[in-house]
């Protein structure tokens, strides 16, 4: 445990249950003083929304560096397991994080303050515990443009730079991400302890999960087959926003599987530009594991692990646990499948589900798949075709009769919807984006960060980003492909 460290007043309401609920699911710790940090990016609007005081800035780059506590703070790193590419590791833990404490925001919404990149914790297992300034910059460039798309997924608090380099491929500068999360419970949280046989502390923990996430489950008959089966659609839900925004995690690993549904610890992640549902970005996802088709039968498998530390919950006999576990396991399909239906008929202007939509839908992506057709732009450019300009659309396909027989099929079931066609072009426009965080506008912004520290791309960005569904004139080129010479693309995650 390391020395307990400086505490300054932030404004912040701290009140920190996993810790009062949860001893032995953690190790106090604290981050390591920064040779000379200083706050490069810093939300604004979130910290309002935190009640975080920001009026200091040499205390507020000390304290979102981890070199100094807010008042309230309990900084710990939490202990928990994981199944990384399909092996299981029964030790993991927070090694280059720490949470700070639980806050309760303006609102009266609970949320975790996290740092990334902060230092050595008991879990570190070698390692530095640090991060560099590229990867902190991908994960909050792309956990913000994610909110802007309405997909739940932690947020960027504060990029900060430490004044320190950390020692990768190459030397690079070292930086720190504040992010914020309804919570940090993962799925490998509860590994964690059904791994060390200690049933009773998986039953403790699932209590407090339902009680912080699930309060309506509560106290009633079979909470933790309701718990088990509000996970597997929160995790559905999620994974099929994920896949028809055409992202890929790259590392869904049972530790990077947060309980609460939202998309947490996207390290070597990215959009896809042109439409392949295998598309890997990951440096690491060799075999292709986690590749963006791949996305909901990982899902399922990491469910199915949560399912099986639940197991002694679910039924005092063995085998009836068993099959009740796996019966909701089996319907992951179907709660998948109805997620991605219901949001991809909307894409498509669609106000309701009809027999053959989901047949509409599946051809669609077959015809997709192998023509270069750029992903974001041609379910953007529907909402033209849909009046019958068809051309820009046809444009982005090697060959374009692929698209015309599909696109009869599709404006005759959307002629046949009832609503107007003026509101059933603003619902596609509302779902379908203009600007996606574009890997080769990622790169460039990383690029200038990390070479000449220079962060003007990345701020312009950022703020292309926060309003994805919005045309803007003058920023065609965030809405281009990359160019022919990019790629092909790879990512990394900073460890």
């Amino acid at each position: 445990m390391k020395s307990k460290i400086k505490e300054i007043d932030t404004g912040l309401t701290f009140d920190n249950s996993f810790i009062q609920q949860l001893n032995g699911f953690y190790i106090p710790t604290s981050g390591e003083k920064s040779k000379a940090p200083k706050v490069i990016k810093f939300n604004y609007a979130l910290a309002d929304e935190l009640g975080l005081k920001y009026d200091d800035e040499e205390k507020l780059a000390d304290l979102l560096s981890g070199s100094i506590a807010s008042k309230g703070a309990q900084p710990i790193a939490q202990a928990y397991a994981g199944h990384q590419f399909g092996g299981f590791s029964p030790q993991l833990g927070d090694g280059r994080a720490i949470l700070l404490g639980e806050i309760i925001d303006k609102n009266g919404k609970r949320r975790d303050i996290h740092l990334k990149g902060s230092g050595q914790t008991p879990f570190s297992r070698g390692g530095d515990g640090k991060a560099g300034l590229g990867p902190v910059i991908r994960e909050y460039i792309l956990g913000e443009a994610m909110y802007a798309l309405n997909i739940p997924a932690t947020r960027g608090l504060a990029v900060t730079m430490t004044g320190e380099k950390v020692i990768r491929e190459q030397l690079q500068d070292g930086a720190v991400l504040a992010r914020v999360a309804s919570s940090h419970i993962r799925v490998g949280t509860f590994q964690y302890f059904a791994a060390c046989n200690e049933p009773d502390k998986v039953k403790q923990l699932a209590d407090y999960t339902i009680n912080r996430h699930f309060p309506e489950i509560a106290g009633t008959k079979d909470q933790y087959r309701k718990l088990l089966c509000t996970v597997r659609d929160r995790q559905a839900d999620l994974v099929a926003r994920w896949v028809l925004a055409g992202f890929v995690h790259g590392v869904m690993n049972t530790d990077n599987m947060a309980i609460s549904g939202e998309t947490i610890d996207f390290g070597p992640c990215a959009f896809i530009d042109n439409y392949d549902p295998n598309a890997v970005y990951s440096s690491i996802d060799r075999e292709g594991r986690y590749a963006l088709s791949n996305q909901p039968y990982i899902a399922q498998w990491n469910t199915a692990r949560f399912a099986e530390t639940l197991l002694p919950l679910l039924h005092v006999d063995d085998a009836k646990a068993i099959e009740i576990a796996t019966e909701e396991i089996q319907n992951f399909t179907e709660a998948y499948q109805t997620k991605w239906l219901k949001r991809v008929t909307t894409k498509l202007g669609l106000s309701n589900i009809e027999k053959g939509d989901l047949e509409l839908a599946n051809k669609l992506f077959e015809l997709l798949e192998g023509q270069h057709v750029d992903y974001t732009q041609f379910f953007r450019s529907l909402s033209q075709a849909a009046k019958g300009e068809i051309g820009r659309t046809q444009k982005l396909f090697d060959d374009h009769s692929k698209f015309d027989e599909w696109h009869v099929n599709w404006l005759q079931r959307f002629s046949s919807d009832s609503l107007p066609i003026e509101a059933k072009i603003a619902s596609m426009n509302a779902i379908n984006p203009i600007y996606i965080p574009r890997n080769h506008l990622v790169e460039e912004a990383i690029q200038a960060a990390e070479k000449n520290n220079d962060f003007e791309l990345f701020e312009k960005l950022l703020t292309v980003l926060a309003k994805p569904y919005e045309e803007r004139t003058g920023l065609e080129k965030y809405a281009d492909s990359a160019p022919k010479e990019f790629g092909p693309y790879k990512t990394f995650c900073g460890t």
